[in-house]
C-alpha cells in the first residue's frame, strides 16, 4: 500500500493533470528531484555518523563552485609515503560522504588520495534538490579543481553520476573519464527510475511525457540517453561493478545489464549485504583496493580531460 504521503502526491498531481498534463509532469519532477531531510532517521544513523567523526576530521573541507551553485568536498591528503591513486568518491541519494567512512579509510589506508563529493541538498553542502545534470556539474567542477582523478567510485546515484559524467551527457561539460571506475549499487539507466517514479505518483500518458521531458529541458538530452550501460560499453576503460542480489533499491538485474556491457566490466556479487550496508562492508573495501592495485593493460593509470 502506498504511503499517506504518497497518495497525497497522487491526488495532488491528479487535479493538477486535470488542469494541465504539462504543468502535473513539471510538478513531479520537482517533487522526485527533491532531497530527504539530512537529520539523521534514526538512533542507528546517528551513531554511525558520530562514529565516523573522528575520520572525516582527518579532512580538509574544499568548495567546489559551478554553473547554478556550489558543493562541499573532503580532501583526505595520501599518508606519507602513500603511491595510491587519487580517487573520486561519489555517495548515493539521501546519503552523505560521512556514511562512507569506512571505504574512505580502506582506500587511505591502501596509499589513496581521496576526495569525497556531498552532492547539492546533501551533507555539507546547499539546497534541497538534485538533478543528474547538477551531478555531472559537481564531478566536473571537482576534476577542474584537482587536475582529474584515477579512480573513480560511486555508489548508488553517485556511481550512475560518474558514468553519465564520463559519458559527457551534458552538451557543455567535457567527459571525465579516470582510468578506473567502480560503480556500487548502482542504476544502470534512467528510464526505469523514471518509468517506475510515474507510476508511483500515478501519471497520466501526457503527464509521464512532460514528467520524462523536463531532462531535456535541463540537459539538451532525453531520459533514454542516460544509459551508463551504453557509455561504459564505448569507453572501454576498466569497470568494476559491485552488487547485492537482495538489493531492494537497486534491482540486481541492473548490475546484470552492466556485466552485459563488454569484456571491460567486471561483474562481483556481494550478495547479503543490501543496498546500504554494501558500502562499508569488509570484503567490499577489499575488493575494491585490491582493483585498483591492477594495473590497466598496456598503460599506467591515465587521466583524460
Amino acid at each position: 500500500m502506498a504511503s499517506f504521503a504518497t497518495q497525497v502526491i497522487r491526488l495532488s498531481l491528479k487535479a493538477v493533470s486535470a488542469i494541465s498534463a504539462e504543468a502535473a509532469g513539471k510538478t513531479a519532477f520537482w517533487i522526485f528531484c527533491r532531497t530527504p531531510s539530512r537529520r539523521p532517521r534514526n538512533g542507528k544513523e546517528a551513531a554511525l555518523l558520530k562514529a565516523a567523526a573522528p575520520v572525516m576530521a582527518r579532512s580538509r573541507k574544499v568548495t567546489l563552485s559551478f554553473a547554478g551553485g556550489w558543493v562541499a568536498a573532503r580532501h583526505f591528503e595520501r599518508r606519507p609515503g602513500g603511491r595510491g591513486p587519487r580517487v573520486l568518491l561519489a555517495h548515493g541519494w539521501g546519503s552523505r560522504s560521512d556514511h562512507l567512512a569506512a571505504l574512505i579509510e580502506g582506500l587511505h589506508a591502501a596509499g589513496a588520495e581521496v576526495v569525497a563529493l556531498d552532492w547539492p541538498g546533501h551533507g555539507a553542502s546547499p539546497g534541497r534538490s538534485l538533478t543528474m545534470p547538477q551531478a555531472v556539474r559537481a564531478i566536473d567542477a571537482a576534476w577542474r579543481h584537482f587536475d582529474g582523478f584515477d579512480v573513480g567510485i560511486g555508489h548508488s546515484f553517485g556511481g550512475a553520476s560518474l558514468a553519465c559524467a564520463a559519458g559527457a551527457v551534458l552538451c557543455d561539460v567535457p567527459a571525465r573519464v579516470p582510468a578506473k571506475l567502480v560503480l556500487i549499487g548502482a542504476p544502470s539507466e534512467m528510464t526505469w527510475l523514471f518509468k517506475g517514479i510515474g507510476k508511483m505518483f500515478g501519471l497520466a500518458p501526457r503527464a509521464q511525457v512532460a514528467f520524462e521531458g523536463m531532462v531535456e529541458r535541463l540537459s539538451g538530452r532525453r531520459v533514454d540517453y542516460y544509459d551508463a550501460t551504453r557509455i561504459l560499453s564505448a569507453l572501454r576503460k576498466p569497470v568494476l561493478v559491485i552488487h547485492a542480489e537482495d538489493d531492494k533499491e537497486v534491482p540486481a538485474d541492473h548490475a546484470r545489464r552492466y556485466g552485459e556491457a563488454g569484456p571491460n566490466v567486471e561483474l562481483h556479487w556481494a550478495n547479503g549485504l543490501g543496498h546500504r550496508r554494501i558500502v562499508s562492508a569488509a570484503p567490499v573495501i577489499e575488493k575494491i583496493t585490491a582493483f585498483l592495485r591492477e594495473e590497466v593493460k598496456g598503460a599506467q593509470l591515465r587521466r583524460i580531460a
